[in-house]
């Protein structure tokens, strides 16, 4: 219906009936829509990943390693900050080929702020000496770590503790 009030403007009046079933199931459906863009807006990994643990201390961190079988010193031999490249090329990707094989994924922190913690390992099988573990840290979460022995014979490997044979 269109009707004109005072001066010369149009007004459009619209008017419908709706059952209280109706108005029920739109509630609903409105609650069961918000609800959803509440829980997955913003997710970032390790929000998806809830397994992986925050570790925004050093004493976590020593925690984190300890509890994968690792012996290491309290504090690391080194710390260093960088900036994750905006897209992984190498040597990232064959990187994250072995961060893979262990549930982490650099891809999803690339463009942001990393912390390598590097800790001396002194239960490494069959090194008494040489063995470090790098963590890598982005916004208080482990998105890499290995286990590094550089020099002859030298390797690099997951952080899961090696079973003895």
């Amino acid at each position: 219906m269109n009707r004109k009030i005072a001066g010369g403007i149009n007004m459009l009046i619209w008017t419908t009936r709706i059952s209280k079933k109706k108005t029920v199931l739109a509630v609903c459906a409105l609650a069961v829509l918000v609800t959803a863009c509440i829980l997955f807006s913003g997710q970032t990994q390790r929000e998806l990943g809830s397994t992986l643990p925050q570790l925004t201390n050093n004493e976590e961190r020593v925690a984190y390693l300890q509890s994968m079988g690792w012996e290491i010193a309290p504090e690391p031999v080194e710390t260093l900050q960088f900036l994750l490249p905006e897209k992984l090329e190498e040597p990232y990707l064959s990187y994250n080929e072995l961060q893979d094989s262990q549930g982490f994924d650099l891809s999803a922190s690339c463009g942001k702020q990393v912390a390598r913690y590097t800790y001396a390992v002194s239960n490494y099988p069959g090194r008494a000496a040489g063995v470090q573990a790098n963590l890598y840290i982005c916004e208080g979460f482990p998105i890499a770590g290995d286990i590094l022995c550089a020099g002859e014979n030298g390797f690099q490997t997951t952080l899961v503790y090696p079973e003895q044979t």
